[in-house]
C-alpha cells in the first residue's frame, strides 16, 4: 500500500513507541521487533489497503501491539473511517491510547473483553494472531453489521481453518495472498450465518 508522507511519519511515531514499550509489557517477540517494519506495519497495511469502499466503522478484535488495527486507523485516518480496537489487557490498551495521542490519530480503545462489549456492528472488522477462525467468526456474529466484512489474518493452516469453521458456519471466503509470508493468507469473509 502506498502510504503519503504524513502516514509514514506517524507509522515512524509508532515504531519508536513499539520499540520503547516492548520489552516492558511484551507488545510483539523480541526477534519481530528487528524486523518490525516487514513483520508487523507492512503486514498491517496489507489489511488497510482492502477496505471496502464506503466503510465508515471498522473494529479490531484483540488488538494486542495494534497491528493491524492501530496501523489501519493511521492509514485510512483521511478517508475519515472510524476505528475501534478492542484490546482487554489494561497495559496494552494503554499503549495503544498512547499511540493514538503520539501519531496525532483518532482511534478509539475498549479495554474490555470482546464478548463484554455491547454489539458493535461495525461495516468492517479485523483480527491478527487473536484465534481460530470458528472462534473468530462467533466474534463477527456478535459485532460485525449484517453486510459487513471481516479480515483475518492467518498463517500456513489457514485451509484447515476454513475447512473446520464450515461445519458451524456459512460464509464467503476470499484468500488473499499475504505479502509478507507466502503461505500465510488474509481471508476476507461475508455472507456470515449458523449452519
Amino acid at each position: 500500500m502506498n502510504v503519503s508522507r504524513e502516514t509514514q511519519e506517524r507509522l515512524a511515531i509508532y515504531a519508536e513507541l513499539l520499540v520503547k514499550w516492548s520489552p516492558k509489557i511484551n507488545l510483539v517477540s523480541r526477534a519481530s521487533l528487528q524486523d518490525a517494519g516487514k513483520r508487523h506495519f507492512d503486514d498491517s497495511l496489507q489489511v488497510a489497503s482492502l477496505c471496502p469502499e464506503g466503510a465508515e466503522t471498522w473494529v479490531d478484535l484483540g488488538s494486542g501491539g495494534g497491528f493491524p488495527g492501530a496501523v489501519v486507523a493511521i492509514a485510512l485516518q483521511e478517508m475519515g473511517v472510524s476505528v475501534t480496537l478492542m484490546e482487554s489487557d489494561q497495559r496494552k490498551a494503554t499503549f495503544l491510547r498512547t499511540v493514538s495521542r503520539e501519531t496525532k490519530t483518532p482511534f478509539t480503545v475498549i479495554a474490555k473483553r470482546i464478548e463484554d462489549v455491547d454489539p458493535m456492528g461495525s461495516d468492517v472488522i479485523s483480527a491478527r494472531a487473536l484465534a481460530p477462525l470458528d472462534d473468530l467468526l462467533g466474534f463477527s456474529e456478535r459485532h460485525l453489521a449484517p453486510n459487513g466484512t471481516a479480515f483475518f489474518m492467518k498463517g500456513g493452516t489457514w485451509r484447515n481453518e476454513v475447512a473446520d469453521a464450515q461445519k458451524k458456519w456459512r460464509f464467503t471466503c476470499e484468500a488473499h495472498r499475504s505479502v509478507t509470508h507466502p503461505e500465510a493468507a488474509v481471508l476476507e469473509i461475508g455472507g456470515l450465518s449458523r449452519v
